[in-house]
């Protein structure tokens, strides 16, 4: 899972971006080694069906619509004709539907349409990023059918696969976003991939700015991953316990202020 591709990106996308020439040289080890990068469509469709995937598969995924993956990225995914996703948070994008709160420059709406006409797999990552554990239903909906609406307005097919902002989700989150019409969807979880996550709970590795060419190796191949990775799967098992906990004390809290109004 990448964000940002960039030299200098905003300090808020610092720690999740990495710069045009590590990009290059973890495709490049990915070439080198044998991986064939498949879109998170074909490996979702692949799983339902049963059927065998290329050798040594891997997801490719960029979150966000960081304009840097349209600069640079796209020339060295095109470089080994290697597939990936992008999720775009569509009011990010810029152009008529921009919300504003975009973290740094991002994607405009032509660029999107180059990267899918290139073979990229273009998925949802909702409309404005929130975090969609913590909404309620109708703005939940919202979120979910905005994204995808306007990607298959301006992409003149609809969005397949969609990613989760900051990773998080729960089962009425899953159920949402199969509401609205994706058929998979990724998390982070900090971890491989593997069928029996089920469609909607796929999980993911993060590369970052600290990521190494060695930690990047041992997180491609499966083997023992450093203390980074570990840490932050320790987090985000962490992160999770506590959203649950915050959103029951928000219901509880909506629950009681619409009795005390009716009383």
């Amino acid at each position: 899972m990448y964000h940002a591709v960039a030299r200098r990106p905003a300090p808020s996308a610092y720690a999740l971006s990495v710069s045009p020439e590590a990009f290059a040289d973890q495709m490049e080890l990915l070439h080198g080694s044998g991986f064939t990068p498949v879109t998170t469509a074909r490996l979702a469709a692949a799983w339902r069906a049963g059927e065998p995937l290329p050798r040594r598969p891997v997801l490719i995924t960029f979150d966000d619509g960081y304009e840097g993956v349209h600069r640079y990225a796209l020339p060295v995914l095109a470089s080994y004709s290697f597939a990936a996703t992008l999720f775009v948070s569509t009011g990010w994008l810029r152009g008529p539907y921009d919300v504003g709160g975009a973290p740094d420059t991002m994607l405009d709406w032509d660029q999107v349409r180059e990267l899918a006409r290139a073979g990229t797999e273009i998925g949802g990552h909702s409309h404005t990023h929130p975090q969609l554990d913590q909404l309620d239903g109708a703005r939940l909906g919202f979120e979910a059918g905005r994204c995808r609406e306007l990607l298959a307005a301006e992409l003149g097919a609809a969005p397949a696969s969609f990613a989760y902002p900051y990773g998080y989700s729960s089962r009425r989150v899953r159920r949402a976003v199969r509401a609205a019409g994706f058929a998979q969807a990724l998390a982070v979880g900090n971890a491989r991939a593997c069928r029996c996550q089920g469609p909607y709970a796929l999980e993911r590795l993060t590369v970052r700015r600290a990521t190494g060419i060695e930690e990047f190796a041992r997180l491609v191949e499966g083997r023992r991953l450093g203390l980074g990775v570990a840490r932050d799967r320790a987090l985000t098992k962490g992160y999770a316990v506590v959203r649950r906990v915050r959103r029951t004390a928000t219901v509880a809290r909506t629950a009681i202020t619409a009795t005390t109004g009716r009383g």
